[in-house]
């Protein structure tokens, strides 16, 4: 019997011994545990802080956002999820392994825009003044392989100070890493660059192989060389805003499609402009909610094109009179004005908008006004948007400086993404459609779907006058000739009758047949022929 309560003694001192080992194993686990996640917060923390206080004051007084601040104001409220938030670079030369930020030099992740999902990447220039590592390149690929998987926009908030040079070659290869899933993505996502700071060197040719760049004046900048290699190599002084200013590329060279005043207008405005884009190649256009009647008449449009076929008018004054509730994001407005490009809804439904700009130029389409349509007709092809044509152009234009630039070549870029596009396509002839340039403005001959003309519609080879000085040279009273001319050639007839024009429509019904075809066109299906890819003429 003593041996039978000695042994249970022992086995309950066994177990209790057992049991107490177990809390503390367990109260160990739990303070690790703590532990663990009380340097993930602290991490986290740090990671939210960027370059910490002072940098982020400096940027302050600068008028920029940080890179976080920057997203929250782009995306819904609370629906940004952070990537990589504790990734940190690798290098360790130059003392670099001695100064790391958790998430580095750039922050990413995806969240939603007005409701509709959008992967974005946001440099961060209070860290090493947002130049590029590895680890920083890699995260940015990371995201443009999920948005090309799930079929979502890439938006980039560009501010860096360029490559990394205490990386050396690996900061170049990340450049080269990112501008490949550029050209893998163009096509298949949307890409949008936002310059929000400096952008030089290599870092300038991703924002260049991305659908739309947009600027934040007097604050951001893109040049291959600064204003210090400038002066060594040319002798020029020049300063930041002049080499690559906002004005620069959005006046002069054409690289950015448009200027916003500050971080603040150009994030509000990027978050409207998202909504006329589908998420990716394989969703349609993308619709809303109309709250201006499809049927509605417009009379102002009966006397906007004036007598005189001379005399100039605003072709902003027709785009804005049809479209849902005037409305018009214009693309590139300070360059090439001699075209008008942008998007605009139709019916609730996201266009695109061609027009030629009698305003200026008269309307002429020059080696600018070529380019800068042919891109934008690609870019509405690509994503299924339908287009809308405007046209009163008179010609290309003539001169030495346009035929040295190579008019030719780039006017056949226009004439090339008309031709290529299979999405809808609607075009109005509002008053002159001369020579080869009406051919190049989607004309029926280019699969137009629908092609009409107004009432003061002159569709011809060329002008009378220009066209009696021709047929009749060297004869007397060519002015009776010049007005047989007009009224043979200055009207829609002759295209009408020979089916090249639908219907010669009244102004103020323009709306209207434009959103009933649109409604037609929905189910519009066209492919071309099979081939790796087409040879534009670059």
């Amino acid at each position: 019997m003593l041996n039978i309560l000695r042994s249970r003694c022992i086995s309950q001192s066994h177990f209790l011994a057992s049991r107490v080992q177990k809390q503390l194993r367990l109260s160990s686990s739990i303070e690790h545990t703590l532990r663990v996640r009380k340097d993930i917060d602290h991490q986290r923390e740090l990671s939210r802080q960027g370059g910490g206080p002072k940098r982020i004051d400096s940027q302050h007084k600068k008028g920029k956002l940080t890179a976080r601040e920057r997203i929250d104001l782009l995306c819904d409220d609370n629906s940004f999820v952070e990537y990589d938030a504790f990734a940190e670079h690798t290098c360790t030369d130059f003392g670099m392994d001695k100064e790391k930020y958790p998430g580095d030099s750039v922050v990413t992740g995806h969240g939603l825009i007005r409701g509709r999902l959008a992967y974005i990447f946001s440099q961060d220039f209070t860290v090493f003044g947002g130049s590029l590592s590895s680890i920083h390149a890699k995260k940015i690929c990371k995201i443009m392989d999920e948005a090309m998987t799930v079929g979502a926009p890439v938006i980039g908030l560009n501010d860096s100070g360029g490559a990394r040079i205490q990386e050396g070659v690996e900061s170049l290869a990340g450049y080269a890493d990112i501008f490949l899933r550029n050209v893998m993505a163009s096509g298949v996502v949307p890409q949008i660059s936002l310059i929000m700071g400096p952008c030089a060197g290599g870092a300038v040719y991703s924002p260049a192989l991305t659908d739309f760049t947009f600027m934040v004046k007097d604050s951001s900048y893109l040049f291959i060389t600064g204003p210090d290699v400038v002066k060594s190599v040319t002798n020029e002084d020049v300063t930041f805003e002049e080499l690559g200013g906002a004005k620069t590329h959005t006046t002069i060279s054409g690289v950015a499609h448009k200027a916003f005043e500050n971080d603040v207008e150009a994030l509000l405005q990027l978050r409207d402009f998202m909504g006329f884009l589908p998420r990716s190649n394989k969703d349609p256009a993308p619709i809303m909610v109309p709250s201006d009647p499809w049927n509605r008449d417009v009379p102002g449009l009966d006397a906007v094109v004036p007598l005189e076929s001379t005399t100039a008018y605003d072709m902003l004054d027709v785009i804005n009179s049809v479209v849902d509730e005037r409305e018009f994001f214009e693309i590139m407005p300070t360059s090439g004005k001699n075209i008008i490009v942008g998007f605009a809804r139709m019916n609730g439904r996201s266009v695109g908008i061609v027009a030629n700009q009698p305003k200026v130029a008269a309307g002429c389409l020059d080696i600018d006004s070529s380019v800068k349509g042919a891109r934008f007709v690609r870019f509405c092809d690509s994503f299924n948007i339908p287009i809308i044509t405007f046209v009163d152009v008179p010609g290309f234009l003539p001169g030495t400086a346009q035929e040295y630039g190579g008019i030719i070549r780039h006017g056949a870029k226009l004439l090339y993404a008309f031709a290529e596009a299979t999405v809808p396509k609607i075009t109005v002839i509002t008053r002159k459609a001369y020579g080869g340039a009406y051919d190049v403005m989607s004309s029926k001959h280019l699969r137009g779907d629908k092609n009409y003309a107004w009432p003061t519609a002159e569709i011809a080879v060329m002008g009378g006058k220009g066209a009696v000085s021709i047929l009749y040279r060297g004869k007397s009273n060519v002015e009776q000739y010049e007005e047989e001319y007009i009224r043979k050639f200055g009207n829609p007839f002759p295209a009408a009758v020979r089916g090249f024009v639908d219907d010669i429509i009244e102004p103020r019904t323009t709306r209207r047949r434009i959103c009933e075809d649109l409604n037609v066109l929905a189910s519009k299906s066209q492919s071309n022929p099979w081939k790796k890819h087409g040879n534009i003429p670059l």
